[in-house]
């Protein structure tokens, strides 16, 4: 009671928006005494734009220094739930369409939300999770190794993350109503396999037998049910990397999850509570949107033509900046009064598990790739997965995506398991570079061993068959050679108790003991258990393979069902979300780091990583069923004022006399007709997107016409059909181009369209001014 007291509290600066909260108190107070409703939880959801810079920054996640963002293949958000107890604790969620979650991003967000809640949301309660698109901004993280490519720290990458997740958070805190969680669980069988199937072998066949796949194929899924409005929300954890996107790729893009969550929100803000009809999509899987409520144009093909032609392209002009253009396309069929439906795709324990189901090939033979080493004679470099669209990386982007929304529609529709019971939480913080481990001996009794300071071996520098290294790097590499071994001490030398603490890992990167110009590794990391009733997440900051991630749930399970108290019983659910808080690569199994494949090689602390995972989460989980609480443990550091940026910024934008920003550079043919399924391109006269980055806005837009003069929003930057893609043509010219490509849906309406461009450009002497361009109109039909 004194938590939501006190989230009231907050607002007495604002007269109406307490009375609101008030009025909902009173209502809670009055179902729970008269039992009206049987909800037992307030929830709330929210979602919000952080998309980040979409040119010059380099990408987060395969660590190609030549992956530099040029445009937008769809927005990345933050979406957020907050489960509180009325007269009692409260949880949060944060998922991100971005690689994982920094410590530094963590620090501020807390910092701000203690700033405007004091101490109801903290480290202890707040958990922010990753889905491991490798198609977003980098820069963001703290630490050396993980800003190098990104050419340090990149402010604009970081901001519009904190931002978006404090106002995310601050949408669900302001949405919080009495409703109820259902919970469901099921199978989803073609949306991931195992990359490193040998190092999966290595694990003992007594525990492989126990399941019958080599990657976790369970879907976990959240259904919130607000008690006025009904299904506003659903949050689901399944394994599977965000890699469908290759290496190459340019494009900002929350890949297969961020794809699966659009997917999802479009379908329900359609359908609304008819849930049961998935068939409601196009024929390309993505479901029918805005074009469905567009009235069609009663006119035949010349008079289309004739109207089409009244709209030619119109030059460039200041433009007031359009702030709200993507929730009003994605919005178009919502109540206005009622929240948005938010839908969530988190990440498990993905580690070693690709959405590139096809396996692996030699890019020169097309042969399958050597089966130990991923390679391909001996070349590392030649080896790429191939996703369900081969060679089309969209395509599988899509595909993955649509399988993973499918599934979570079915477990959607079909969720009866109420969530039942406390709300509560634990969380502390462990120095990973010294920490003790007890375990078993063979013969009986018991041996303590430690985790080491954080390295990484030279099968890192392989990378995998989602993103393959370079030089003659290859993963099972449990030896190294001595010309990197060479480069390496030029860094720095690991001493012998670094080397044998290691073993059998060759270190290549000393990370954990190398602080020049600051820390280039983490040691001192996060963990958490959020308790929701039945359902238990544990947070982890890092990637854990698919074997990992079962004993981590087994042993966390077996204390929790086993503490005598009988609170739990059988029925409890277990979730891993990884990538959560800070990040520190991969767990795998002790029998997996012996193999050193890429897993094992970014296995930051040693053999005994998981070890002492699964021995400290134990200690939560006691702590948790017997109420006892937990030593909050050392600081990680906040290395803010430590941080070096290289990025180049935006120095000035311009053009070629005589012409403007947003005028057309290459249009529509004239009287043109397009069909379904084609493909209309348009090329603009643009200037840098870091100037602004259109945050709940859109750099490229899709109109209908209606009637003789309105256009009306159908597409943007955020649907998958419509592509922004930016450009210079040089590094270093203040001239540039943006070019926007309508792939037509194969459900849009006929009718005459037109394309926009939007855009900011910096004056030589910083200002900045907005425009907006126009193509001609064009005709669409069946």
């Amino acid at each position: 009671m004194m938590e939501l007291l006190g989230s009231i509290g907050c607002y007495c600066r604002n007269p109406l928006r307490t009375i609101w909260l008030w009025i909902s108190l009173v209502l809670v107070l009055q179902y729970s005494k008269t039992g009206l409703s049987d909800s037992t939880y307030l929830i709330g959801l929210g979602s919000y734009d952080i998309t980040g810079p979409a040119a010059d920054v380099n990408m987060m996640g395969y660590a190609n220094t030549e992956q530099i963002a040029s445009g937008i293949h769809f927005r990345l958000r933050a979406r957020s739930f907050i489960v509180a107890e009325p007269q009692g604790k409260r949880v949060v969620f944060v998922n991100l369409d971005a690689c994982m979650a920094s410590q530094l991003v963590t620090i501020k967000v807390l910092e701000r939300l203690k700033a405007r809640y004091g101490d109801l949301y903290t480290e202890q309660n707040v958990a922010i999770s990753g889905i491991h698109t490798h198609a977003g901004p980098g820069g963001y993280l703290q630490y050396v190794v993980y800003l190098v490519t990104s050419l340090g720290f990149v402010r604009q990458s970081f901001d519009v993350l904190v931002d978006g997740i404090e106002k995310s958070i601050v949408q669900a805190h302001e949405n919080l109503r009495p409703g109820s969680i259902f919970v469901n669980k099921g199978e989803l069988l073609d949306a991931g396999v195992n990359r490193s199937p040998s190092a999966y072998l290595n694990n003992p066949a007594s525990q492989r037998s126990k399941y019958k796949y080599d990657v976790d194929k369970e879907m976990t899924l959240l259904k919130f049910v607000d008690d006025q409005w009904g299904p506003v929300g659903s949050f689901n954890w399944f394994a599977t990397h965000g890699t469908s996107m290759s290496r190459t790729n340019s494009l900002i893009s929350g890949d297969n999850k961020g794809a699966a969550a659009r997917f999802m929100e479009d379908w329900f803000e359609q359908n609304g509570t008819k849930s049961s009809d998935i068939n409601e999509l196009g024929t390309d899987g993505i479901p029918r949107r805005v074009s469905n409520i567009i009235p069609h144009i009663h006119a035949n093909h010349h008079e289309l033509l004739e109207l089409a032609a009244s709209f030619q392209s119109s030059p460039g002009r200041p433009a007031t900046r359009i702030l709200s253009v993507a929730r009003r396309v994605r919005g178009a069929l919502r109540q206005a009064d009622k929240p948005g439906f938010v839908s969530a795709f988190c990440q498990t324990n993905c580690g070693d598990v690709s959405p590139n189901v096809l396996g692996a090939f030699c890019i020169d033979t097309g042969l399958p790739c050597d089966f130990n080493h991923s390679t391909c004679g001996g070349k590392n470099e030649l080896c790429y997965g191939r996703g369900p669209g081969y060679p089309d990386e969209f395509e599988s982007t899509r595909i993955i995506g649509e399988r993973q929304f499918r599934k979570a529609v079915d477990l959607f529709d079909k969720a009866s398991e109420k969530l039942k019971g406390k709300v509560d939480y634990r969380h502390t913080y462990l120095d990973f570079s010294q920490l003790e481990v007890t375990l078993p001996k063979k013969g009986g009794g018991s041996e303590v061993v430690k985790t080491c300071p954080a390295a990484m071996g030279f099968a890192f520098a392989a990378g995998t068959t989602d993103g393959p290294g370079a030089f003659d790097f290859k993963q099972g590499d449990d030896k190294g050679n001595p010309f990197w071994r060479l480069v390496r001490n030029l860094l720095k030398t690991p001493d012998k108790k670094q080397v044998d603490c290691q073993h059998p890992k060759p270190i290549l990167l000393d990370t954990g003991e190398m602080n020049r110009p600051y820390d280039w590794a983490p040691s001192i990391l996060p963990i958490q258990i959020l308790r929701i009733g039945q359902l238990v997440i544990l947070s982890v900051p890092g990637e854990f393979t698919t074997m990992s991630g079962r004993r981590l749930r087994d042993a966390v399970k077996t204390v929790l069902t086993s503490s005598g108290k009988g609170e739990f019983g059988s029925n409890i659910h277990v979730v891993i979300a990884g990538l959560t808080n800070t990040y520190s690569q991969y767990v795998t199994t002790l029998d997996e780091y012996q193999v050193q494949r890429y897993e094992g090689a970014s296995t930051l602390y040693g053999p005994h990583t998981l070890s002492a995972y699964i021995q400290e989460f134990q200690k939560l989980a006691s702590a948790l069923i017997k109420g006892q609480p937990v030593e909050s443990g050392p600081q990680p550091p906040d290395l803010m004022n430590k941080q070096i940026s290289l990025l180049t910024p935006v120095v000035m934008d311009s053009t070629p006399a005589g012409i403007n920003f947003g005028d057309v550079s290459s249009d529509v043919p004239a009287n043109s007709t397009f069909k379904r399924g084609s493909t209309v391109t348009v090329v603009f006269w643009s200037a840098c997107p870091r100037n602004d980055l259109m945050t709940e806005g859109t750099f490229a837009l899709v109109e209908i016409l209606q009637g003789k003069d309105t256009w009306l929003p159908t597409y943007d930057d955020d649907d998958f059909c419509l592509r922004f893609k930016w450009s210079r043509p040089s590094k270093l010219s203040p001239r540039s181009q943006a070019t926007i490509e309508w792939t037509i849906p194969p459900f849009a309406s006929p009718g005459v369209y037109r394309i926009r461009h939007f855009g900011a450009a910096k004056g030589l002497m910083g200002s900045i001014r907005h425009f907006t361009g126009s193509s001609s109109a064009f005709v669409v039909v069946a």
